[in-house]
């Protein structure tokens, strides 16, 4: 496998910053549509399948600068960061510490499943996995185990990316096959080690925040570059950090944040195509 693209979390703000990226890299010539491999968790899995079923980073950029119309604005409360951080943050067991999170997660109270898949299903313009390779990531919320959705695991499109973007506390976990999934945030900001094998990887990180037994990002880059990768990772710099303020769930800051993306392009565009080639 040559090249691979990781698209990690972020909330809606996100997905902006990362069709602005995307889009402001084809820009100036540094077209990543080539990818043998591109890796979603939770926003990262809603560009990730769109962009592999065919939707232009010029088309996904544009749609990120209309009105919010109708869309509702959820929040991280202080107590669902507290929640998450409480019990994610003890112990050195990573599953164990997922699976209070998933916990956590089932018995919040929250919309309904069936709406929050309207929504997900709404934003996703073919429903079918795409011929090109896609990882889709999330955690099953009762054992805490870390599961890849792929085209070969029997699972719709729609409910791995719902099931990849279960923020805990702020939407209902996804149940699939009689088990519940959230988020797939809730192992690894990125989960950049699933592109292990490839020689060149690009990283798009609207955070690299890791708590607790949390991989860290830095830690999962350093093990592709011990394996032969060549590796670049972007994260928001500080004028796209202001851009997409404090709250990435909130459809507001969407445009802000696709715009500041679509700019940060210009002063990473030398260091991406050095990776890619």
């Amino acid at each position: 496998m040559e090249r691979a693209v990781v698209l990690g979390g972020g909330g809606v703000t996100g997905v902006a910053w990362e069709w602005g990226l995307l889009a402001g890299l084809a820009r100036r010539g540094v077209e990543l549509a080539g990818a043998d491999l591109v890796v979603g968790t939770s926003a990262g899995s809603v560009v990730g399948a769109q962009w592999c079923a065919g939707r232009g980073v010029r088309e996904g950029y544009e749609a990120q600068l209309a009105p919010p119309e109708g869309e509702v604005a959820a929040r991280f409360s202080v107590a669902v960061v507290a929640r998450l951080v409480w019990a994610g943050g003890r112990g050195r067991d990573a599953v164990r510490a997922r699976a209070r999170i998933g916990a956590m997660a089932v018995a919040a109270r929250t919309g309904s499943e069936a709406a929050r898949r309207a929504v997900i299903e709404a934003r996703l313009p073919v429903r079918r996995w795409p011929a090109r390779r896609l990882l889709v990531t999330a955690v099953d919320a009762a054992s805490g185990e870390f599961v890849v959705f792929d085209a070969d695991s029997g699972v719709s499109l729609v409910d791995a990316v719902g099931a990849s973007c279960a923020v805990p506390g702020v939407w209902p976990p996804v149940t699939i096959g009689g088990r519940r999934f959230v988020d797939g945030g809730v192992r690894s900001a990125v989960n950049a080690d699933l592109a292990v094998g490839a020689r060149r990887v690009v990283v798009l990180a609207p955070t690299t925040a890791a708590f607790g037994p949390m991989p860290r990002v830095s830690a999962q880059v350093a093990a592709l570059r011990a394996a032969g990768a060549r590796v670049v990772v972007v994260s928001p710099d500080r004028v796209a950090r202001a851009a997409i303020g404090r709250n990435v769930l909130d459809p507001a800051r969407r445009a802000a944040a696709a715009r500041a993306g679509w700019a940060q392009a210009a002063s990473v565009a030398g260091e991406v195509a050095a990776v890619w080639g």
